[in-house]
Protein backbone atom coordinates (compact mmCIF):
# COMPACT_ATOMS: atom_id res chain seq x y z
CA UNK A 1 0.00 0.00 0.00
CA UNK A 2 1.47 3.37 -1.02
CA UNK A 3 1.51 6.44 1.20
CA UNK A 4 -0.43 8.49 -1.36
CA UNK A 5 -3.88 7.42 -2.61
CA UNK A 6 -4.49 7.43 -6.36
CA UNK A 7 -7.67 9.47 -5.89
CA UNK A 8 -5.59 12.46 -4.79
CA UNK A 9 -4.02 12.89 -8.24
CA UNK A 10 -5.10 15.33 -10.95
CA UNK A 11 -3.34 13.34 -13.69
CA UNK A 12 -1.02 10.30 -13.78
CA UNK A 13 1.33 8.81 -16.37
CA UNK A 14 3.49 5.69 -16.23
CA UNK A 15 6.77 4.75 -17.86
CA UNK A 16 9.02 1.69 -17.34
CA UNK A 17 9.30 1.52 -13.57
CA UNK A 18 8.20 5.11 -12.99
CA UNK A 19 4.86 6.67 -12.01
CA UNK A 20 4.45 10.45 -12.04
CA UNK A 21 1.28 12.14 -10.82
CA UNK A 22 0.30 15.80 -10.65
CA UNK A 23 -1.04 16.52 -7.15
CA UNK A 24 -1.46 20.30 -7.17
CA UNK A 25 -0.69 23.31 -9.37
CA UNK A 26 -1.08 27.07 -9.06
CA UNK A 27 0.73 30.32 -9.94
CA UNK A 28 3.27 28.30 -11.94
CA UNK A 29 4.19 26.03 -9.02
CA UNK A 30 3.58 22.28 -9.29
CA UNK A 31 3.61 19.44 -6.75
CA UNK A 32 4.34 16.11 -8.43
CA UNK A 33 4.30 12.65 -6.85
CA UNK A 34 6.86 10.09 -8.08
CA UNK A 35 7.03 6.36 -7.49
CA UNK A 36 10.09 4.42 -8.67
CA UNK A 37 10.56 0.67 -8.81
CA UNK A 38 13.91 -0.83 -7.70
CA UNK A 39 16.66 -0.11 -10.23
CA UNK A 40 14.71 2.71 -11.92
CA UNK A 41 16.41 6.08 -12.27
CA UNK A 42 15.26 9.70 -12.28
CA UNK A 43 17.46 12.62 -13.25
CA UNK A 44 17.59 16.38 -12.74
CA UNK A 45 19.38 18.07 -15.63
CA UNK A 46 20.39 21.70 -16.24
CA UNK A 47 18.74 23.48 -19.17
CA UNK A 48 19.26 26.84 -20.81
CA UNK A 49 16.85 29.59 -19.71
CA UNK A 50 15.66 27.52 -16.74
CA UNK A 51 15.54 29.46 -13.47
CA UNK A 52 13.17 27.29 -11.46
CA UNK A 53 13.50 26.20 -7.86
CA UNK A 54 13.37 22.39 -7.57
CA UNK A 55 12.84 20.42 -4.37
CA UNK A 56 11.95 16.85 -3.51
CA UNK A 57 11.21 15.04 -0.26
CA UNK A 58 11.45 11.24 0.11
CA UNK A 59 8.28 9.71 1.55
CA UNK A 60 9.41 6.08 1.59
CA UNK A 61 12.17 3.86 0.29
CA UNK A 62 15.78 4.67 -0.57
CA UNK A 63 17.60 6.51 -3.36
CA UNK A 64 21.24 6.58 -4.40
CA UNK A 65 22.16 10.14 -5.42
CA UNK A 66 25.05 10.03 -7.87
CA UNK A 67 27.12 13.11 -8.67
CA UNK A 68 30.48 13.37 -10.41
CA UNK A 69 32.23 13.26 -7.06
CA UNK A 70 30.29 10.88 -4.86
CA UNK A 71 27.37 8.49 -4.30
CA UNK A 72 25.11 9.46 -1.39
CA UNK A 73 22.36 7.27 0.03
CA UNK A 74 19.12 9.12 0.71
CA UNK A 75 16.31 7.69 2.87
CA UNK A 76 12.74 8.57 3.83
CA UNK A 77 12.59 11.97 5.52
CA UNK A 78 15.50 13.43 3.57
CA UNK A 79 15.22 16.18 0.96
CA UNK A 80 17.16 17.69 -1.95
CA UNK A 81 16.85 21.09 -3.62
CA UNK A 82 18.54 23.31 -6.21
CA UNK A 83 17.71 26.77 -7.59
CA UNK A 84 18.29 26.34 -10.47
CA UNK A 85 19.88 22.95 -11.25
CA UNK A 86 23.55 23.53 -12.12
CA UNK A 87 24.81 19.96 -12.60
CA UNK A 88 23.50 16.63 -13.82
CA UNK A 89 22.21 14.57 -10.89
CA UNK A 90 20.87 11.03 -11.18
CA UNK A 91 18.84 9.25 -8.51
CA UNK A 92 18.39 5.46 -8.55
CA UNK A 93 15.82 3.61 -6.45
CA UNK A 94 17.39 0.94 -4.26
CA UNK A 95 13.88 -0.30 -3.37
CA UNK A 96 10.31 0.84 -4.07
CA UNK A 97 10.56 4.56 -3.44
CA UNK A 98 8.06 7.42 -3.27
CA UNK A 99 8.87 11.12 -3.24
CA UNK A 100 7.18 14.48 -3.65
CA UNK A 101 8.77 16.84 -6.18
CA UNK A 102 8.04 20.57 -6.09
CA UNK A 103 9.01 22.96 -8.88
CA UNK A 104 8.43 26.70 -9.13
CA UNK A 105 7.99 26.50 -12.92
CA UNK A 106 5.39 24.23 -14.57
CA UNK A 107 6.87 21.04 -16.04
CA UNK A 108 4.31 18.26 -15.59
CA UNK A 109 2.58 18.32 -18.96
CA UNK A 110 5.88 18.68 -20.80
CA UNK A 111 7.23 15.88 -18.61
CA UNK A 112 4.16 13.64 -19.03
CA UNK A 113 4.04 14.14 -22.80
CA UNK A 114 7.70 13.15 -23.00
CA UNK A 115 6.94 9.99 -20.99
CA UNK A 116 3.99 9.16 -23.23
CA UNK A 117 6.06 9.69 -26.38
CA UNK A 118 8.84 7.47 -25.09
CA UNK A 119 6.37 4.79 -24.01
CA UNK A 120 4.78 4.82 -27.45
CA UNK A 121 8.21 4.41 -29.02
CA UNK A 122 9.03 1.52 -26.68
CA UNK A 123 5.71 -0.20 -27.42
CA UNK A 124 6.23 0.29 -31.15
CA UNK A 125 9.61 -1.45 -30.98
CA UNK A 126 8.16 -4.32 -28.93
CA UNK A 127 5.40 -4.84 -31.48
CA UNK A 128 7.82 -4.83 -34.40
CA UNK A 129 10.74 -6.80 -32.98
CA UNK A 130 9.78 -9.57 -30.58
CA UNK A 131 13.01 -9.71 -28.60
CA UNK A 132 13.68 -6.01 -28.30
CA UNK A 133 11.99 -5.15 -25.00
CA UNK A 134 14.08 -7.54 -22.89
CA UNK A 135 17.06 -6.85 -25.10
CA UNK A 136 16.85 -3.10 -24.50
CA UNK A 137 16.52 -3.54 -20.74
CA UNK A 138 19.59 -5.81 -20.67
CA UNK A 139 21.57 -3.37 -22.81
CA UNK A 140 20.72 -0.61 -20.34
CA UNK A 141 21.74 -2.71 -17.34
CA UNK A 142 25.06 -3.82 -18.85
CA UNK A 143 25.82 -0.36 -20.21
CA UNK A 144 25.29 1.25 -16.83
CA UNK A 145 27.63 -1.31 -15.25
CA UNK A 146 30.35 -0.47 -17.76
CA UNK A 147 29.73 3.28 -17.54
CA UNK A 148 30.05 3.25 -13.75
CA UNK A 149 33.21 1.11 -13.95
CA UNK A 150 34.70 3.62 -16.40
CA UNK A 151 33.81 6.43 -13.97
CA UNK A 152 31.82 8.41 -16.53
CA UNK A 153 30.51 11.73 -15.31
CA UNK A 154 26.81 12.23 -14.48
CA UNK A 155 25.99 13.85 -17.80
CA UNK A 156 27.48 10.87 -19.65
CA UNK A 157 25.70 8.40 -17.35
CA UNK A 158 22.35 10.14 -17.90
CA UNK A 159 22.80 10.05 -21.67
CA UNK A 160 24.03 6.44 -21.57
CA UNK A 161 20.99 5.37 -19.55
CA UNK A 162 18.61 6.74 -22.17
CA UNK A 163 20.65 5.90 -25.28
CA UNK A 164 21.20 2.29 -24.23
CA UNK A 165 17.47 1.68 -23.78
CA UNK A 166 16.46 3.48 -26.99
CA UNK A 167 19.42 2.44 -29.15
CA UNK A 168 17.16 0.48 -31.54
CA UNK A 169 14.23 2.91 -31.56
CA UNK A 170 14.84 3.67 -35.25
CA UNK A 171 13.67 0.15 -36.12
CA UNK A 172 10.11 1.45 -35.95
CA UNK A 173 10.79 3.03 -39.36
CA UNK A 174 12.22 -0.13 -40.93
CA UNK A 175 9.66 -2.03 -43.08
CA UNK A 176 8.23 -5.08 -41.30
CA UNK A 177 9.11 -7.42 -44.16
CA UNK A 178 12.77 -6.55 -43.59
CA UNK A 179 12.77 -6.32 -39.81
CA UNK A 180 10.96 -9.65 -39.36
CA UNK A 181 12.49 -11.56 -42.28
CA UNK A 182 13.35 -15.06 -41.01
CA UNK A 183 16.32 -15.50 -43.36
CA UNK A 184 19.45 -13.58 -44.33
CA UNK A 185 18.84 -10.07 -45.72
CA UNK A 186 19.76 -9.16 -49.27
CA UNK A 187 22.31 -6.40 -49.82
CA UNK A 188 19.55 -3.86 -50.56
CA UNK A 189 17.57 -4.93 -47.50
CA UNK A 190 20.68 -4.66 -45.33
CA UNK A 191 21.26 -1.12 -46.61
CA UNK A 192 17.76 -0.21 -45.42
CA UNK A 193 18.22 -1.97 -42.07
CA UNK A 194 21.41 0.01 -41.42
CA UNK A 195 19.43 3.22 -41.63
CA UNK A 196 17.79 2.43 -38.26
CA UNK A 197 20.60 4.26 -36.48
CA UNK A 198 19.88 7.53 -38.30
CA UNK A 199 16.12 6.94 -38.03
CA UNK A 200 16.64 6.65 -34.27
CA UNK A 201 18.49 9.95 -34.10
CA UNK A 202 15.74 11.62 -36.15
CA UNK A 203 13.00 10.29 -33.85
CA UNK A 204 14.71 11.51 -30.70
CA UNK A 205 15.50 14.92 -32.22
CA UNK A 206 11.84 15.29 -33.20
CA UNK A 207 10.93 15.40 -29.49
CA UNK A 208 12.75 18.79 -29.27
CA UNK A 209 13.88 17.78 -25.77
CA UNK A 210 17.53 18.85 -25.32
CA UNK A 211 18.77 15.73 -23.54
CA UNK A 212 17.05 13.44 -26.06
CA UNK A 213 18.61 15.36 -28.93
CA UNK A 214 22.01 14.64 -27.36
CA UNK A 215 21.02 11.01 -26.90
CA UNK A 216 20.12 10.87 -30.60
CA UNK A 217 23.76 11.44 -31.55
CA UNK A 218 24.79 8.44 -29.44
CA UNK A 219 22.01 6.26 -30.89
CA UNK A 220 23.20 7.10 -34.40
CA UNK A 221 26.75 5.98 -33.54
CA UNK A 222 26.11 2.64 -31.82
CA UNK A 223 27.05 0.61 -34.93
CA UNK A 224 30.23 2.55 -35.67
CA UNK A 225 33.46 0.52 -35.33
CA UNK A 226 36.72 1.43 -33.63
CA UNK A 227 38.60 0.74 -36.91
CA UNK A 228 36.31 3.02 -38.92
CA UNK A 229 34.51 0.23 -40.83
CA UNK A 230 31.12 0.70 -39.17
CA UNK A 231 28.06 2.71 -40.14
CA UNK A 232 26.47 5.14 -40.87
CA UNK A 233 29.42 7.57 -41.06
CA UNK A 234 32.53 5.41 -40.78
CA UNK A 235 33.71 7.12 -37.59
CA UNK A 236 36.75 5.66 -35.85
CA UNK A 237 38.47 5.61 -32.46
CA UNK A 238 37.70 8.71 -30.37
CA UNK A 239 35.46 10.17 -33.09
CA UNK A 240 32.89 7.80 -31.59
CA UNK A 241 31.37 8.86 -28.26
CA UNK A 242 32.33 6.65 -25.31
CA UNK A 243 28.62 6.04 -24.65
CA UNK A 244 28.14 4.65 -28.17
CA UNK A 245 31.30 2.55 -27.81
CA UNK A 246 29.86 0.99 -24.65
CA UNK A 247 26.50 0.25 -26.31
CA UNK A 248 28.31 -1.30 -29.29
CA UNK A 249 30.01 -3.90 -27.09
CA UNK A 250 27.04 -4.81 -24.90
CA UNK A 251 24.60 -4.80 -27.85
CA UNK A 252 26.84 -7.22 -29.74
CA UNK A 253 27.18 -9.48 -26.71
CA UNK A 254 23.43 -9.65 -26.17
CA UNK A 255 22.70 -10.17 -29.87
CA UNK A 256 25.22 -13.04 -29.97
CA UNK A 257 23.66 -14.81 -26.98
CA UNK A 258 20.02 -14.37 -28.06
CA UNK A 259 18.21 -17.10 -29.98
CA UNK A 260 16.64 -15.84 -33.19
CA UNK A 261 14.31 -17.49 -35.72
CA UNK A 262 17.18 -18.10 -38.14
CA UNK A 263 19.98 -18.98 -35.68
CA UNK A 264 20.66 -20.25 -32.18
CA UNK A 265 22.52 -17.89 -29.88
CA UNK A 266 26.10 -18.48 -28.77
CA UNK A 267 26.95 -19.37 -25.19
CA UNK A 268 27.99 -16.46 -22.96
CA UNK A 269 31.56 -17.80 -22.89
CA UNK A 270 31.69 -17.90 -26.70
CA UNK A 271 30.32 -14.35 -26.89
CA UNK A 272 32.88 -13.01 -24.40
CA UNK A 273 35.64 -14.60 -26.49
CA UNK A 274 34.22 -13.09 -29.69
CA UNK A 275 34.19 -9.63 -28.08
CA UNK A 276 37.79 -10.12 -26.99
CA UNK A 277 38.82 -11.30 -30.47
CA UNK A 278 37.53 -8.01 -31.92
CA UNK A 279 39.21 -5.74 -29.35
CA UNK A 280 40.75 -2.78 -31.16
CA UNK A 281 39.03 -3.54 -34.49
CA UNK A 282 35.26 -3.54 -33.98
CA UNK A 283 35.35 -2.42 -30.36
CA UNK A 284 37.03 0.22 -28.22
CA UNK A 285 39.88 -1.56 -26.31
CA UNK A 286 39.17 0.11 -22.95
CA UNK A 287 35.47 -0.71 -23.17
CA UNK A 288 36.27 -4.35 -24.01
CA UNK A 289 38.70 -4.62 -21.08
CA UNK A 290 36.12 -3.15 -18.71
CA UNK A 291 33.33 -5.37 -20.04
CA UNK A 292 35.48 -8.51 -19.65
CA UNK A 293 36.39 -7.45 -16.10
CA UNK A 294 32.64 -7.39 -15.31
CA UNK A 295 32.15 -10.92 -16.65
CA UNK A 296 31.03 -12.50 -13.38
CA UNK A 297 28.42 -9.81 -12.69
CA UNK A 298 27.05 -10.14 -16.22
CA UNK A 299 26.91 -13.95 -16.00
CA UNK A 300 25.03 -13.64 -12.71
CA UNK A 301 22.53 -11.28 -14.34
CA UNK A 302 22.09 -13.79 -17.17
CA UNK A 303 21.10 -16.30 -14.48
CA UNK A 304 18.41 -13.95 -13.20
CA UNK A 305 20.25 -12.14 -10.40
CA UNK A 306 19.79 -8.37 -9.95
CA UNK A 307 22.83 -6.25 -10.79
Amino acid sequence: MGIINAGEFIETVYFKGLQISLMAAGDGTEVIYHKLQPGSSWAMTPEDNWEGFEYFYILSGKLSHRTDDDIVEMKAGQAFFESPIQKYSIFTAEENTEFIYVTSQPVFHYYSQCSRDLMELAISIEEKDGYTVDHCERIKQYSMLVGEALDLNRKQITRLNLASFFHDVGKVRVPLEILQKPSKLTEDEWDIMKKHTTFGRDLLEETKIPVLCEVGLIVEQHHERYDGKGYPKGLKKDEISIEASIISVVDSFDAMTTDRVYKKGKSAEEAFQEILNNRGTMYHPLVVDTFIALKEKILNYEKGEIL
